[in-house]
């Protein structure tokens, strides 16, 4: 899944990057509103992470435009003021949460999988199809009980594919959705990690088409 964050402070971004990193998520930063926003044109985001303080264009100026745009991503808002005010201003502009610096990291980490949960309020809390078990909050993928080894690209592609199990994807949409806009790569780069995600399902006792093509329009979890 695919998070944008924007935030103008260098260590926090990089802190709550790395972290985020560390769970599978892949992350844009913005370092500014006005360059949040032409992110938010260019990509789609499962979630934005939005700082309230910002140069050019604040976080409740954005909030705010996301909002008149008719766009619902969830937007978890940070910021330094810790007062009642303060928090209702932001969730009043469009935010669905609100977290105060300085933030515990496990905090801020829960908060996100409850907004992502949120977002699609039909998925469980733990993945499953077909003997398959993918836990978010531990980042563990089982088959029938047995343990996965699975890269942190394969494992954003079966997230992917889990949660969105009645959708075929193409590459281009896989590759939106599951790699930075830093990392320039081709449509090739999906079909080498699926081909790589099939094999170890398959090694598991999976069915060989669990993931499969259709052809000329992208990939899906087998129907039916």
């Amino acid at each position: 899944m695919k998070i944008l964050l924007i935030e103008d402070d260098t260590r926090i971004s990089a802190a709550l990057a790395e972290a985020l990193s560390d769970q599978y998520y892949a992350v844009d930063i913005a370092r500014d509103g006005e360059e949040g926003w032409d992110f938010v044109e260019a990509y789609h985001y499962s979630l934005i992470i939005l700082d309230l303080m910002l140069p050019k264009l604040d976080g409740i100026g954005l909030c705010q435009r996301l909002r008149q745009r008719g766009l619902q991503t969830p937007v978890l808002m940070l910021t330094a003021r810790d007062t009642s005010d303060d928090k209702v201003i932001g969730l009043d502009a469009g935010a669905d949460d609100y977290v105060i610096k300085p933030f515990d990291l496990k905090e801020i980490m829960a908060r996100i999988r409850a907004l992502l949960r949120r977002g699609n309020s039909t998925l469980p809390p733990i993945l499953e199809w077909r003997g398959i078990s993918l836990n978010p909050n531990i980042c563990q993928v089982t088959y029938n009980s047995k343990l996965l080894h699975l890269t942190p690209k394969e494992y954003q592609l079966l997230e992917l594919f889990l949660r969105q199990s009645h959708q075929t994807l193409s590459r281009h949409e896989i590759l939106e959705q599951l790699w930075s806009s830093e990392e320039v790569l081709g449509e090739e780069t999906v079909k080498v990690h699926i081909r790589n995600l099939r094999q170890k399902l398959i090694a598991a006792g999976a069915a060989v088409d669990a993931i499969e093509t259709v052809y000329g329009l992208g990939y899906r979890l087998k129907q039916g």
